[in-house]
């Protein structure tokens, strides 16, 4: 039940969508893993609503190891396997495949010196970027990360998914203008992690 505090429109349809908005969605995140992550996660949204992947992050953490990348990125055909059936999860053999290459793509950005929370907050100038106005699907700020997301061998990372990673993880600030969140959000960072 909500608690009567203005939201944006979404995050008042039931108890996990509020305590995703309220607690998580939109809170600039630091740590290059929780982004990866996050991106991760946003790339098995893709066709689907969040909610679906949000009651199943716990089944998606399970099975992808804590989403280590050390350890998704060795994964072989008889991990394939294993995620194929497991119904913690959403099984899409290229949504699961695009994970392995990411866990890869990420591990040669950091072992080529690239901090992957530094090369994301780049663009954004290192603090939450205010949108302004109707919240577009992906913008040109979006579609420009994508890009070098894939220059950078990452795949399932199209402008929108993107758009969406960086509202989630507070790049950008996109909550609504009456939404209690906004003005808490709004400018703020937290200390770097690595």
């Amino acid at each position: 039940m909500s608690d009567g505090r203005p939201r944006c429109a979404w995050g008042d349809a039931d108890d996990l969508m509020r305590a995703y908005h309220d607690r998580e969605w939109g809170v600039p995140e630091r740590d290059s893993r929780r982004l990866w992550e996050k991106l991760i996660l946003d790339g098995f949204q893709a066709g689907l609503s969040w909610r679906t992947i949000l009651a199943r992050r716990d089944g998606f953490r399970r099975a992808f190891d804590g989403f280590d990348p050390e350890v998704v990125a060795r994964y072989g055909p008889a991990d394939t396997e294993r995620l194929l059936g497991d119904s913690g999860i959403i099984r899409s053999p290229s949504k699961i495949a695009a994970t392995i290459r990411n866990a890869q793509a990420f591990l040669a950005m950091r072992d080529a010196g690239e901090d992957f929370a530094d090369f994301a907050w780049n663009y954004v100038d290192g603090q939450p970027l205010r949108w302004e106005g109707p919240v577009p699907p992906n913008s040109p700020l979006s579609a420009r990360l994508s890009k070098d997301l894939k220059r950078r061998g990452f795949t399932f990372v199209g402008p929108t998914i993107v758009f969406a990673w960086m509202e989630a993880t507070g790049l950008i600030d996109s909550h609504a203008p009456t939404c209690f969140r906004r003005t808490e959000t709004a400018g703020k960072t937290l200390p770097h992690k690595g």
